[in-house]
């Protein structure tokens, strides 16, 4: 076992004591007999944004757009290249090419290895570094460095940061032995996908939506979730991207569409509750981000709460950046909230995130 104690409120070893899906496991054959039947038009909408936007880095300084080059044998570059150099006689034509991909730039599922916490799994008092259901950074999780635990300098800002490389550790390599986006993949991410249009029952501009507003808004457009349901939230946010055309705005976007209060706790508990098999939005980090509250104490916080409470504590994965303006005014039209959604990630071993072509059948 790798932990004595578990944070309160998760559901470590629920799933099993070396489980790496989480609340995935609650999406099995009656998911997805469930989403099937919600099949009636025969109609696939495609919910991914173009995988080069939101366009350049601004809203998140470590993510850039993807660069597609060609491969190359030597120093041939194979894109419209005559296989006639090679084969004698030969007319194909062949153009291969790669891609050098932040993860998640745009619309993405965060594995589990996504986001942990400084704890102490032991009991012991030592805080250390750690993932949904124990697994341990540096031990499952590994990256070129060990960044140390933060201190504190004078007045209680941040102390200088010395972080140590980590022995026998590429100097750009990161692998997470669990937890990675891989498993996902393994389980398909099919099943019934429910919709929220959080934007159609408050608008465009900013705004936190906290237990009460999600209540209200799954009320009036009749929406009710079931255990192994995936939760899709409309907030207008990827749309209004789209149409920046890979200028963003970075004022206006922070300042616009709704994000989930990862501060309420009966939202936390709602989410807790109602069995939810994945948590998916259409912005950029599914609650507001950076923080809109920090304690004044200094105490010690999560910056990301939502997704401390969702990956850390239950397993639960989140999707972000998701394309959710058709498939909205299609079930809005219809008087509809539910339908078939298959999402499967990337299956790259070792991976933390990926991009998803997610489809939704009507």
């Amino acid at each position: 076992m790798r932990w004595r104690q578990r944070p309160e409120g998760s559901n470590w070893g629920d799933f099993g004591p070396d489980d790496q899906l989480g609340r995935a496991n609650l999406i099995g054959p009656e998911q997805v007999r469930k989403g099937a039947l919600e099949v009636r038009e025969g109609v696939s909408l495609c919910l991914s944004l173009p995988l080069d936007y939101p366009g350049g880095n601004g809203l998140n300084p470590r993510r850039r757009p993807p660069v597609l080059r060609p491969t190359r044998r030597g120093d041939v570059p194979y894109v419209n290249f005559p296989l006639g150099h090679v084969y004698a006689g030969a007319t194909d034509v062949i153009s291969d090419d790669q891609v050098l991909l932040s993860l998640q730039y745009s619309t993405q599922w965060d594995s589990l290895a996504h986001v942990g916490a400084l704890f102490d799994p032991e009991g012991d008092g030592r805080l250390r570094t750690t993932y949904y259901n124990g697994y341990r950074g540096h031990e499952h999780i590994l990256g070129p460095q060990d960044h140390g635990l933060p201190a504190r300098g004078e007045g209680g800002a941040p102390a200088r940061y010395q972080p140590v490389c980590c022995e026998g550790r590429a100097p750009d390599e990161s692998v997470a032995r669990a937890l990675g986006v891989e498993h996902l993949a393994v389980k398909g991410m099919q099943g019934r996908g429910v919709l929220v249009d959080l934007a159609r029952a408050y608008g465009m501009d900013f705004r936190d939506i906290g237990y009460d507003e999600l209540m209200r808004a799954m009320e009036c457009s009749g929406a009710t979730v079931e255990p192994g349901d995936m939760l899709l939230l409309r907030t207008g946010f990827a749309g209004l991207v789209l149409s920046m055309q890979r200028q963003p705005d970075e004022h206006r976007l922070h300042h616009s569409c709704a994000a989930l209060d990862g501060g309420d706790e009966k939202l936390l508990a709602w989410i807790t509750d109602s069995g939810i098999a994945a948590l998916i939005a259409d912005n950029f980090a599914v609650a507001p981000h950076p923080p809109r509250r920090v304690p004044e104490d200094g105490s010690p916080y999560p910056v990301l709460p939502l997704h401390e409470h969702c990956l850390f504590k239950l397993g639960l994965p989140l999707g972000e950046l998701w394309y959710l303006e058709e498939l909205a005014e299609r079930l809005h039209a219809s008087g509809r909230t539910r339908f078939l959604l298959t999402a499967p990630p990337l299956r790259l071993p070792g991976a933390v995130g990926s991009p998803v072509t997610p489809i939704a059948t009507l």
